[in-house]
């Protein structure tokens, strides 16, 4: 790996990850702030993309065209789909899709993305696979779990939602941003993780639950980023 991509949703994880940079490059563009340089040893540039898929998107294709990144990593946090769990706990994706997708009036399934080859992205298994051991190492105190993440430009917080995010996709997990960077890294053919932070159970609670576990969430995500950076500067 020569340089790796990391884009955060929000101010709050790229200000932690930002303090373990060193030799820091800054670049404005398309209304986003990158930061080139090392972290834990590692050629990295970390950006906050803000909210939402398109907003994912241009900052994934910008990591890809001006920076040259060879694999994009996204930190983040998300609700839960998955009763087994536990708020802080960590997700990483086998793939992902967009569960607002619908062109179901021309006579497509809910969720596929007409004239493409897939609508499921399948995120890198190596890297997966790197992370999952990382993260036992470096937040041994909660569980990681591996599996589906469903992505829309919504703030999933309804019971009857969740329950049908969960029947139709069988996702782990949903949150705004990170389908629309697994498109992006699919169609430029580079390898991607999505790594979500459980914050709230994607439920009536989820309004009081997500500013109280936000930063525990952050702060685990931060952890294995961190960890599995250095890990990959020694590859």
């Amino acid at each position: 790996m020569k340089k790796l991509g990391i884009i955060g949703a929000m101010d709050e994880e790229v200000a932690r990850l930002k303090e373990n940079m060193t030799q820091v490059r800054v670049t404005e563009r398309a209304s986003l702030t990158f930061y080139e340089g090392e972290l834990m040893g590692l050629p990295v540039v970390i950006v906050r993309s803000g909210i939402g898929k398109v907003n994912a998107a241009i900052c994934a294709q910008q990591l890809i065209d001006r920076f040259e990144t060879d694999c994009i990593v996204n930190t983040g946090i998300a609700g839960s789909l998955n009763a087994k769990i536990d708020i802080g706990d960590i997700v990483l994706s086998t793939d992902a899709l967009q569960h607002d997708m619908d062109a179901v009036a021309f006579g497509y399934d809910v969720g596929v993305i007409p004239r493409m080859d897939t609508s499921v992205f399948a995120a890198d298994e190596s890297l997966r696979t790197l992370a999952a051991a990382v993260c036992r190492e470096v937040n041994p105190e909660i569980a990681v779990h591996e599996g589906r993440v469903v992505t829309g430009d919504q703030f999933i917080a309804a019971k009857e939602k969740k329950e049908w995010l969960v029947s139709t996709f069988s996702g782990m997990c949903t949150e705004m941003e990170g389908a629309a960077i697994a498109q992006t890294a699919h169609n430029n053919s580079v390898p991607f993780l999505i790594i979500r932070a459980i914050s709230d159970k994607a439920d009536d609670s989820a309004s009081e639950d997500y500013p109280t576990f936000e930063a525990k969430a952050i702060r685990h995500t931060v952890n294995l980023v961190c960890g599995l950076a250095k890990k990959l500067a020694h590859v």
